[in-house]
């Protein structure tokens, strides 16, 4: 039985991971700002076969309730194996063109707070000497495309940061995994339309199951994105930065 804290668990590839772990018998503590939805989840979550299930009520951009809320969900659960930061939000990149102050609120938002967290918990699971530290950054942060580079440049930022965590941690028995999403149908890309390339909730917290369970260093999902990101990082920028993307 493994305990597991989720950072953003009301969104949907939180709430689909949840329920795997909540499967495997884990205990399970969320955090978020909707209190109604988390009490929710938290009961479906129990049905499910979670022993145990709870949550925070917190704005994910409170750092400084970061090390507290850490600290809260060590001593609910009873220890700490898994945690996974998964809250973030999907701007418009024609509005943060005109607003410095909107431009720093995302990427304090996408990037900041997350590595804010990353950097609460990691104490933690360098004494202990086990556990897994994972968090969703997306393919966007791996090269700016004009569509929605502020958000990208923030997940940017997230990747490197725990490529250098996980160099920090590296032999102390503690792994760190990056998840990095395509395109997924959620209600926050509701307005967008659809294709092929499109994922499920379902099958992305599939792959972020398997990729904890399994300690990869990096997780693309769907698997696909892994050769698709390779040729678009191979693109000389003198081509890239004409392509409508």
């Amino acid at each position: 039985m493994q305990k597991v804290l989720i950072i953003g668990g009301a969104s949907a590839i939180a709430q689909a991971t949840a329920r795997l772990f909540a499967g495997a018998g884990d205990r399970i503590w969320l955090t978020g700002r909707d209190e109604d939805k988390l009490a929710a989840i938290v009961a479906d979550l129990e049905v499910r076969g979670a022993p145990f299930a709870g949550y925070t009520v917190l704005d994910s951009n409170a750092w400084e309730r970061h090390g507290e809320t850490v600290g809260e969900a060590i001593d609910r659960l009873g220890g700490l194996d898994v945690v996974l930061v998964a809250h973030g939000t999907l701007p418009d990149q024609q509005e943060l063109e005109w607003s410095v102050e909107r431009v720093r609120e995302e990427f304090e938002t996408n990037g900041l707070s997350v590595i804010s967290f990353l950097t609460a918990v990691a104490p933690h699971f360098e004494k202990q000497g086990h556990g897994v530290i994972a968090a969703i950054s997306s393919v966007a942060g791996e090269r700016g495309r004009r569509s929605n580079f502020v958000y990208g440049s923030a997940k940017a930022a997230l990747t490197s940061y725990m490529s250098g965590l996980r160099s920090r941690l590296y032999g102390s028995g503690v792994r760190v995994v990056t998840i990095k999403p395509g395109f997924v149908d959620t209600p926050m890309t509701a307005a967008f339309r659809k294709g092929i390339l499109w994922a499920s909730p379902e099958s992305v917290g599939r792959g972020i199951y398997r990729a904890i369970r399994r300690g990869r260093p990096i997780a693309y999902l769907p698997w696909f994105w892994g050769p698709i990101m390779f040729i678009i990082r191979m693109i000389p920028e003198s081509i890239f930065r004409r392509l409508p993307l």
